[in-house]
């Protein structure tokens, strides 16, 4: 094993059972400190970020990620609010999940406990570290995390700092570590560190979440990439749907809660389209369309392959359809199990597209980019899991704690 990492592995594996010892009162405490760390030692941070950013420009990477990268001194102060929200919410560890007593007089309880060490294997986006450490520390859990080449020095900086507020607090720095290696071969010995990690969870395109549900030997909560749709009913009010469309759009492309594809009932593409198109465009977004949209708007032929994209980028595929069950299947078809809405005002067609679409998150008359665990109320989030096992969409403290039957007895024993 990787020296490295079996390092990592035994530092974490001490660490969990320091963490589960701790009080909510705690906790608390050392997640307010953290905070403040990170809005005091922000220029430090900004400055091995620019360095970062500087680089990815260098290699030519696109907008959208580029954005994912880039920190400012308000998402610094948004990733201080998401520890200051976590450090609000209730400590799900303890919480008594069932109570019974059985004929024999066992008392069997069910009580969530933390997972133990969680693995985060994600790409680019330096505000994931914080987020991570928040959710894993305020759950009882130790976090390694290996980020992406691209974020490696802005992740490192944002680790050395609440690893110091930590020990200032009085609590192991090791509650929280970072794999400062980039090559591919130590991440694949991570997917295999089953000794010391408990769950691992990726974060990032396709082809990580692949490579890990492929390689772990951990056990992985999937987090999917985001094809996200947005279906406008024949109903449907322009006044609504388009404000929603640019948001869900525009307000950030690199995310997977972006708005990747656009289906327009047949009878509403000629009031909708040419008024959607000028404030697409207004935005710089390019517009991919099947024949029906395009004798509507000028724009360029969507493929096959543009229905089951997802971008990260300022392009948008439409598509025409006759009806909320055509939508509804090309959905389920092309859709990654994400977050997907229907701007409608026929609540039987509301109703039916919340019952048949197969996805985490399903909106009537809102915007994807609500899938978030800020906006769910669930403070700072580990990540959208697309699967059905054990989590599913925005994933919270209690998705990150497992339970325990304790059985307390006065000499039973079995015949």
């Amino acid at each position: 094993m990787n020296e490295l990492l079996s390092g990592l592995g035994k530092a974490a594996a001490l660490a969990k059972y320091e963490l589960q010892k701790l009080t909510a009162d705690e906790k608390n405490r050392a997640l307010q400190a953290a905070a403040e760390a990170l809005v005091r030692e922000k220029s430090l941070i900004l400055d091995e970020n620019a360095r970062d950013v500087a680089e990815g420009e260098a290699k030519g990477m696109s907008v959208g990620l580029l954005d994912r990268l880039r920190l400012t001194e308000e998402r610094i102060e948004g990733m201080a609010e998401g520890l200051k929200q976590v450090a609000e919410l209730c400590d799900p560890v303890g919480e008594v999940l069932e109570r019974f007593e059985r004929p024999n007089g066992l008392c069997i309880e069910k009580r969530r406990v933390p997972m133990g060490v969680i693995g985060i294997i994600y790409e680019s986006r330096p505000n994931v570290t914080a987020d991570a450490f928040g959710l894993c520390f305020k759950s009882g859990n130790a976090v390694i995390l290996k980020g992406g080449s691209d974020a490696l020095r802005s992740n490192i900086a944002i680790t050395d700092v609440i690893r110091c507020s930590l020990k200032e607090s009085g609590i192991t720095g090791d509650a929280i570590q970072i794999i400062p290696a980039t090559d591919r071969a130590v991440t694949l010995e991570f997917m295999r560190l089953k000794e010391y990690v408990d769950l691992l969870i990726p974060r990032g395109g396709a082809g990580l979440i692949r490579s890990v549900v492929e390689n772990s030997t951990i056990p992985v909560i999937e987090t999917g990439t985001g094809n996200c749709h947005i279906y406008v009913d024949e109903s449907a009010s322009l006044a609504m749907a388009i404000p929603i469309i640019i948001n869900a759009k525009t307000q950030r492309v690199g995310v997977c809660n972006a708005c990747e594809s656009l289906l327009v009932h047949e009878k509403i593409r000629e009031r909708l389209l040419p008024e959607l198109a000028k404030s697409l465009k207004e935005h710089c977004v390019e517009i991919r369309g099947d024949e029906r949209v395009r004798q509507v708007i000028d724009c360029i032929p969507a493929t096959e392959e543009d229905y089951a994209t997802e971008y990260l980028d300022y392009i948008i595929a439409m598509k025409t359809v006759s009806s909320a069950d055509e939508a509804i299947a090309h959905i389920n078809r092309y859709g990654t199990r994400h977050s997907e809405a229907i701007i409608t005002e026929n609540k039987e067609n509301a109703e039916k597209f919340l019952n048949e679409v197969d996805a985490a998150c399903v909106y009537v008359n809102a915007s994807t980019r609500f899938t978030d665990g800020f906006e769910f109320g669930f403070g700072a989030e580990i990540g959208i899991s697309t699967q059905k096992l054990h989590a599913r969409g925005p994933m919270g403290l209690k998705e990150l704690t497992s339970y325990k039957y304790l059985v307390r007895g006065n000499g039973q024993f079995r015949e």
